[in-house]
């Protein structure tokens, strides 16, 4: 159960964002309006094979990085070099490349922190990272040199387990940081990144832990790209800066992207009695299933109860909703209803960041944490870009007797998508995540 009186509050951001070089450089682009989207030449490389060409990936140069391949297998990254030292070589033996994203992101977020090695290295202090799919290429490599090859197991290298198993990101952050409390990863497909991050938040909360690095990952991979391109539901048609739309009625699918986002939760009290600089406080995270059975088709009813559960016993409100927004045809339809539903149609904005970076998978939920303090530390809200013409038309599923939702088109929400960023008076921000399997996470945080 919750322990009385405590709270947990955002001290410390970090991770990895497609063509940026830092967090404060992410930043900028965000508000600048920019797109970080652009074609993958990993992907134009297998011609008409693939139909999605863009996406918001980042190379191992971007990182400074260097992949050392294997002499025995082809194409096979054996180990990373850390081209700037950040990360002890040791380290690196055993992670994948998003694994070395989440370390890097919590170097970053543990220094901005001001965590002291002991505190970092404290009974009280967890590690609760996670991610939608990963270690495809080390996986890669071995079973294609074992089952089509037919070469021994050792030319897979004495690291495939640790590289590719599922809890590989938490396992390489506790590694490097030396934490002594919880080491945890929480899988909830697209809702991953806020899920771990909720799960974190619940844990200093019900006083189980004082500290926590927490978030997302999503490595760059081709195998995820294709298996979502497989499914027929990524963007297509579009340049690349103009090809994740959500809520635009000519929307056809998200842009598959790739990032790490990791922030350092701390126990309120704890953090001011430091002079911690608070970057937010978190004051509420619910999530649920919708309960309907359906893989992949999203629920309002779902939806709805989910808003019930983050805002119950909560008198704030949001200033700024920020979406889910996938750029798919139903499920952003499906959101924007649900919010106005429960929310009404003044009084707060929507914000839909995967307009200008694409889905990072498991690492949504976590980056796009990061882009709602972002907002609060800047008081502007980011905007829903390429919702250039919204459906004037009600939608074929509220056609039909069952739905108890909005009869108005999305069109007669124009007002709550910006399309540019600007500047507002933000209090509040709700943060939504949905999954494959009717997942639903949501988040609400504030000004300190």
């Amino acid at each position: 159960m919750e322990q009385k009186g405590r709270k947990v509050a955002v001290v410390g951001m970090g991770g990895a964002f497609p063509t940026c070089n830092s967090l404060d450089d992410f930043a900028d682009k965000l508000f600048g309006n920019q797109s970080l989207i652009r074609t993958w030449d990993k992907a134009t490389a297998h011609g008409k094979n693939i139909r999605s060409t863009v996406s918001g990936y980042i190379s191992e140069a971007e990182m400074h990085l260097e992949p050392v391949y294997s002499p025995l297998a082809v194409d096979y990254p054996e180990v990373y070099v850390d081209l700037l030292n950040r990360i002890p070589d040791i380290n690196l033996s055993t992670a994948d490349i998003g694994s070395i994203w989440a370390m890097l992101g919590a170097l970053d977020a543990i220094k901005m922190a001001g965590w002291t090695t002991e505190e970092t290295q404290s009974e009280a202090t967890g590690v609760v990272v996670g991610s939608g799919g990963g270690g495809h290429e080390i996986q890669r490599n071995a079973w294609h040199n074992f089952f089509v090859l037919g070469k021994k197991t050792r030319i897979a290298g004495s690291h495939t387990v640790d590289r590719s198993m599922v809890y590989r990101d938490a396992a390489n952050v506790s590694c490097l940081i030396k934490n002594k409390g919880v080491c945890e990863s929480i899988g909830s497909a697209c809702a991953t990144g806020l899920g771990n991050i909720g799960y974190a938040y619940r844990l200093i909360k019900y006083g189980l832990q004082d500290r926590a690095v927490a978030g997302g990952v999503e490595g760059t991979s081709l195998e995820t790209f294709i298996g979502f391109d497989a499914m027929q539901i990524l963007s297509r048609g579009f340049e690349p800066a103009k090809s994740s739309r959500p809520f635009d009625k000519d929307r056809n699918g998200f842009v598959c992207s790739f990032g790490a986002g990791i922030v350092c939760l701390e126990e309120y009290e704890l953090a001011k009695a430091r002079g911690a600089n608070i970057l937010a406080v978190v004051d509420s995270y619910f999530n649920n299933s919708d309960g309907d059975g359906d893989m992949f088709y999203p629920s309002f009813a779902g939806q709805k109860r989910l808003w019930k559960g983050l805002l119950s016993g909560i008198e704030k409100r949001p200033d700024v909703v920020k979406v889910h927004g996938t750029s798919t045809p139903i499920g952003d339809a499906i959101e924007l209803l649900s919010v106005v539903d429960v929310l009404g149609e003044k009084d707060f904005h929507i914000s839909a960041p995967k307009s200008q970076f694409g889905h990072m998978l498991g690492a949504a939920g976590a980056v796009e944490f990061i882009a709602a303090v972002l907002m609060l530390q800047k008081q502007q809200v980011l905007p829903c870009l390429n919702s250039d013409n919204l459906n004037e038309e009600l939608e074929n599923f509220q056609q039909k007797e069952q739905w108890e939702g909005s009869k108005l088109p999305l069109a007669a929400y124009r007002h709550l998508l910006p399309q540019q960023s600007f500047a507002k008076e933000i209090n509040s921000i709700t943060c939504l995540n949905y999954g494959f399997g009717g997942t639903n996470s949501a988040i609400l945080i504030s000004k300190e």
